[in-house]
């Protein structure tokens, strides 16, 4: 039962960095004069657009989400508005704690916001779609030995790095090496992508490396 439970999540997670360079590959073809430093944007957005997509498509088909109590269509719309609320929220929180460690108010703005957007594709998209729109087992799931199953691990170590790679990605910036790649955000993207790809790669590994100490029961 591990070793499916793992290949499952190791293919799942393989889909979804795929994604990524799938979005970094295709502006390149469609975009005239596309670079991941001079048109940022673009590529933040391009990534934010894969990884959302493709994140609700592998955990829908793969029955990760937990099952809905009710299968009215209020209650489905009801789940899906306050996701909508969730994600945006997120976003507002992110960018909240970016300006507090002193990103620009004002200024780049909507810079400081896309990383946010970044941010919560990484993290709370991926709470939204294995966990629902349920703060309580968002706050058992980063507790202390809070974690019921696989996912929920690979849901802790993949939010882990994403945050600790933005965190990275902040250091060169005020460094005086004049490089296009320091012109905020793009670091802390930059920083939060391959945080996000590293966790990816790394939960599978640590999972199996580690199940015969993890003894919550599977799903």
């Amino acid at each position: 039962m591990w070793d499916i439970e793992i290949r499952g999540m190791a293919s799942a997670h393989a889909i979804i960095a795929a994604s990524i360079f799938m979005a970094t590959i295709m502006p390149a073809v469609l975009v005239e004069k596309f670079s991941v430093y001079g048109t940022h944007l673009v590529w933040l957005y391009s990534v934010v657009g894969s990884v959302a997509v493709v994140n609700i498509a592998v955990f829908w088909l793969l029955g990760i989400s937990p099952p809905t109590k009710k299968n009215t269509l209020s209650y489905k719309l009801s789940k899906l508005f306050r996701s909508c609320l969730y994600f945006l929220l997120s976003c507002l929180f992110f960018h909240t704690v970016v300006v507090l460690y002193g990103a620009p108010l004002l200024e780049s703005a909507l810079e400081t916001f896309s990383l946010a957007v970044l941010l919560s594709t990484f993290t709370t998209l991926r709470c939204l779609c294995i966990l629902g729109p349920n703060v309580q087992a968002w706050i058992r799931v980063f507790s202390r030995d809070g974690a019921m199953s696989v996912w929920d691990t690979s849901l802790q170590i993949t939010t882990g790095c994403s945050v600790v790679g933005a965190w990275l990605g902040a250091f060169p910036i005020p460094l005086d090496w004049d490089r296009p790649w320091q012109v905020w955000p793009i670091s802390c993207s930059l920083g939060t992508t391959i945080g996000f790809l590293t966790g990816l790669l790394t939960a599978p590994l640590w999972i199996r490396w580690h199940r015969k100490q993890l003894t919550y029961k599977l799903k």
